[in-house]
């Protein structure tokens, strides 16, 4: 394989990387960038591996994988029905949601399956103060809507203040800092050391390729006592799964609260709409969704396909892999390929080359990007490390370019210059790379 490598983004003949790039205290005249490739990696396109789908449009993220069987394409669309169906809307009464509720469908905060954005798709998970799990008034989300007689728990509003900063070229930028503010709150204040997150809904595709990753795999990238000494310690969090009963390794949610899809749909059809199943119900009533139409929706979001990259070969967005690299973002958004196992229900997702650009692991992000709230084995300042596959298409499908757990980011380049924590070093090398690395890191960014 043909190599090149930059000095300072000149390229400047064999030279090899150097540890500068892994330390605290590197310096920008330290920025060298050694054997990288500028051939793509052999089906590295197929994010998905073959369940990947060539697609681009505002539909990207709602489609069926390009290897399932043609018959089970009406259980699949049997489960985009109950996805997109409207809870509020006669015909379906009286199973409906509520009666405080945040959503009255699932598309409406991941519309076309994909990424929302602040503040129409903001919810506010809460705990109460000392530990507590659920908010003594207000349970586990601040609930804004209810049904007709019922009244809303209330609203949360969202100012910015802008934060300046600058690269080391000089160019100017700003990021936008969040602070939340709650009125017209049914039951009285939050209280004293109660606590919330304010979450965005990520997008949905992909994620039975993620569950089927073996567990070994995710623990073998984690590092939690930081042993190889690169500043990355990721390490799993443990949940309680509500069918078996025993703690299992989390791998969704932004804080990898939730250990499979089932129970990642179950909580947000209960949190989000007030819809019990038969996995989570409310006292001893029949469940509102019942059994056959869960499956589907649960077959549904199991199955959606990851898209296809695009200009993955083209000599910009290969710099802008190797930059990605060398910078150190691969030690969180793992680049190499992941494998997922045998899945005897689901043989599309079965023994399949990923590459999700994530380890699913907690990472500590820092102070600037914490929310104060645990969750889990989830401290207040850690979070799950997100897929990047598919983040290219946010703005095609979802009309909008906002990133991070709250969406505060209004673009790529505002996500990475929030990063802070174990991903501080990172961050600084991107602040001191020149303009023509950091627009081509961009460029891979969008190619995903």
């Amino acid at each position: 394989m043909r190599t090149r490598r930059f000095l300072l983004g000149i390229p400047v003949g064999a030279l090899l990387l150097t540890a500068a790039w892994a330390v605290p205290g590197w310096r920008s005249n330290e920025l060298v960038l050694g054997d990288l490739p500028i051939a793509a990696d052999p089906g590295e396109e197929l994010q998905g591996g073959a369940t990947t789908v060539a697609a681009s449009g505002n539909t990207s993220f709602g489609r069926s994988p390009a290897n399932m069987y043609r018959a089970r394409w009406p259980y699949f669309h049997k489960g985009k029905g109950v996805f997109d169906r409207d809870w509020l809307a006669p015909k379906f009464a009286p199973v409906r949601v509520g009666p405080l509720f945040s959503a009255a469908s699932c598309t409406t905060c991941h519309d076309r399956d994909g990424r929302g954005q602040p503040p129409a798709s903001l919810v506010f998970q809460l705990s109460g103060p000392e530990g507590q799990r659920a908010h003594p008034l207000y349970g586990v989300q601040l609930d804004p809507r209810g049904v007709e007689g019922t009244q809303a728990e209330g609203q949360a509003v969202v100012t910015y203040d802008e934060v300046p900063g600058e690269f080391a070229d000089g160019t100017p930028f700003s990021l936008l800092r969040p602070r939340y503010t709650f009125k017209a709150l049914s039951r009285g204040p939050l209280g004293e050391g109660a606590q919330f997150s304010p979450r965005v809904s990520p997008a949905v595709f992909g994620l039975g390729l993620l569950e089927a990753i073996p567990e070994e795999t995710l623990l073998a990238l984690a590092d939690p006592e930081d042993a190889n000494g690169d500043g990355i310690s990721g390490r799993p969090n443990y949940v309680e799964d509500d069918v078996e009963r025993r703690p299992k390794l989390g791998r969704f949610g932004w804080k990898a609260n939730q250990p499979s899809v089932q129970q990642q749909v179950v909580h947000a059809l209960f949190a989000d709409m007030g819809l019990t199943t038969s996995q989570l119900r409310d006292g001893t009533a029949e469940p509102e969704l019942g059994q056959e139409e869960l499956d589907a929706l649960v077959f549904y979001t199991r199955l959606l396909a990851v898209p296809k990259r695009r200009d993955w070969d083209a000599p910009q967005v290969l710099r802008g892999k190797a930059v990605f690299r060398a910078i150190g973002c691969g030690g969180c958004h793992v680049s190499g390929p992941l494998e997922t196992g045998d899945v005897p229900d689901l043989p599309e997702l079965s023994r399949q080359k990923l590459y999700p650009y994530t380890d699913l692991l907690l990472h500590d992000m820092g102070e600037g990007l914490a929310d104060g709230r645990p969750d889990g084995l989830a401290s207040g300042s850690e979070w799950r490390t997100p897929p990047l596959w598919g983040i290219g298409l946010v703005e095609v499908v979802n009309g909008h370019t906002r990133y991070l757990h709250d969406g505060r980011a209004r673009n790529l380049e505002e996500a990475v210059l929030w990063h802070g924590g174990e991903a501080a070093p990172a961050r600084e090398r991107y602040v001191r790379l020149p303009l023509e690395d950091r627009e081509a890191m961009l460029a891979f960014l969008r190619s995903l």
